[in-house]
């Protein structure tokens, strides 16, 4: 995107409480910093940012192969560079500026003594190829994080290697896969709730599973009576979130998993709301047979970015046996990775192979023991149930002038509102959501889950205090009322306040500029 460095206009409506001229020669706001791409800032490709003299009598030992044009790349000198990207930085919206309310994601703080051990020396430098003589502390915090897994969720065996969700996912899936082409079942049909992550339809279809769709009842779950309607002997599993997507506990979820077992399928439960149920309820209790753990989530492990993540999976007796490799075991005093299908198979296992080149991501593995340590037992138990007071508090708080598609009924650690509440607004969910930008917070989830119209889902989490609520309800409250009685031309043209407008976002998707190219004239960003 490049730089418009014309003034944006202030809206008629905002006249009042901004300074009648904004403009500034160089374009910057006080501590607002204008910044261009780094290509925009450099003079010109030609140069570097470092002067080092040609080294002389060099021997070339490319065969012919050395680059004869210019590389192409900016040239800034270090003190340009490190100002560009902490400008960028500053328009970074973060868990550690405020309150993070996207439902589904359990964007929870992350406390500062993870990140503290997870640099111990003795965690942070190692390499997956050393002698495993040489890693035995950290085979030993890998083993007791998984006893901890195991201890959580009541199930016997964990593949700590898959590096988030959909990797979890497909790891379960697959261990699923191999149990019935063990047992010579031809079974091609996963069941999947409406209501479900993308991930898991789309896991399923990957491995080649046809996928069929669970209605969502009209109290925002899923019927026994539909899944007795779509089991048959072609079903091989269900993927079903519990908490569900809609922030709601299923309650007929031992009943649906007896019935899936009847009829000779595995029950796959998506991990991802683990956060509001993690001392409270053991998901093996209720008859799930895999679920994948976000430790980017629950066990407060950095979230987003790309990762690292980290998503190991729990499974039950019946699929123990084909969990990826490599998994721990103890001879003696040593702890070993099990590496290889002949060491495996003479433990009396089937594993279904790699998942991922080594053992998982060690980070996150330190950062999610430090968390379970620090809490201890009834203090994982404290985080949950706080995390579904804070929800709860948000749904009491609003929904007079919310509105709840699924009826006032208490939730679990995330709320789900619709937009009823702007009818005859003419404004919609987005709207409302980037005037929340301007506002200084963070939208919620918004258009998920699909089965709800316009749907805004909010998760506070745990670490949120009351005081932080209070403001982010009486923020809410606020824009509420504004949207129902107030000039719609604040919903309209938000975010005002960003240092970018609001983009055409339907055409930068469909016709993406993934690499910047030089042009004679300098382009003016969308409004």
């Amino acid at each position: 995107m490049s730089i418009n460095s014309e003034s944006r206009p202030i809206p008629s409506f905002l006249a009042n409480t901004h300074t009648p001229d904004t403009t500034t020669f160089s374009g910057n706001k006080g501590l607002e910093l204008e910044e261009g791409l780094i290509f925009e800032l450099s003079d010109n490709l030609h140069k570097s940012g470092i002067d080092i003299p040609a080294p002389s009598n060099c021997e070339k030992r490319l065969g012919g192969l050395e680059r004869s044009g210019d590389i192409g790349l900016p040239g800034l000198s270090e003190p340009e560079t490190m100002r560009h990207y902490v400008r960028l930085s500053r328009k970074n919206y973060a868990i550690d500026m405020g309150l993070y309310p996207l439902g589904s994601c359990t964007m929870k703080h992350n406390p500062r003594l993870n990140e503290k051990i997870a640099r111990l020396s003795g965690f942070a430098d190692i390499h997956p190829l050393q002698p495993q003589s040489t890693v035995q502390g950290a085979l030993a915090l890998m083993q007791m994080l998984a006893s901890y897994l195991l201890e959580l969720t009541g199930m016997s065996s964990v593949a700590l290697s898959p590096k988030a969700g959909a990797h979890g996912e497909l790891c379960g899936m697959l261990a699923i896969k191999a149990a019935h082409d063990a047992a010579c079942n031809t079974r091609n049909i996963v069941l999947v709730p409406e209501s479900a992550h993308g991930t898991n339809p789309a896991t399923a279809a990957f491995i080649g599973y046809k996928v069929k769709t669970l209605p969502t009842s009209n109290s925002g779950t899923v019927s026994l009576e539909a899944v007795r309607e779509a089991l048959s002997s072609e079903v091989a599993a269900i993927m079903l979130t519990n908490p569900n997507t809609c922030g709601l506990f299923e309650p007929e979820i031992v009943a649906i998993a007896n019935e899936v077992h009847k009829a000779g399928a595995y029950f796959y439960c998506d991990g991802a709301n683990f956060n509001a149920i993690v001392g409270k309820v053991r998901p093996g209790d209720l008859g799930v047979d895999a679920m994948h753990i976000n430790l980017h989530k629950t066990f407060s492990t950095p979230h987003g970015g790309g990762g690292p993540g980290a998503g190991p999976v729990v499974l039950s007796e019946s699929l123990a046996r084909y969990a990826p490799l490599p998994y721990i075991k103890r001879d003696g005093d040593i702890l070993q990775l099990v590496e290889n299908q002949l060491e495996a198979k003479l433990d009396g296992k089937a594993p279904l192979g790699r998942l991922t080149a080594f053992h998982g991501q060690m980070g996150m593995f330190v950062r999610a023991i430090t968390y379970m340590l620090s809490h201890g037992s009834d203090g994982m138990r404290q985080a949950s149930e706080d995390a579904v007071l804070n929800a709860n508090y948000l749904r009491a708080s609003l929904k007079d002038v919310l509105t709840q598609p699924f009826g006032d009924k208490t939730c679990m650690h995330e709320v789900l509102f619709d937009d009823t509440f702007l009818k005859d607004t003419n404004l919609s969910t987005l709207d409302f959501a980037k005037a929340m930008i301007d506002e200084g917070y963070h939208p919620m989830t918004v258009y998920f889950p699909l089965v709800v119209h316009g749907a805004m889902l909010i998760e506070p989490t745990e670490s949120e205090s009351k005081a932080n609520l209070d403001q982010f309800i009486k923020t809410l409250r606020a824009l509420a009322r504004e949207a129902k009685s107030g000039p719609p031309e604040r919903f309209i043209k938000a975010p005002i306040y960003t240092p970018r407008r609001r983009l055409d976002e339907t055409t930068a998707a469909r016709k993406p500029r993934l690499s910047w190219k030089p042009t004679s004239k300098v382009d003016k960003v969308a409004e």
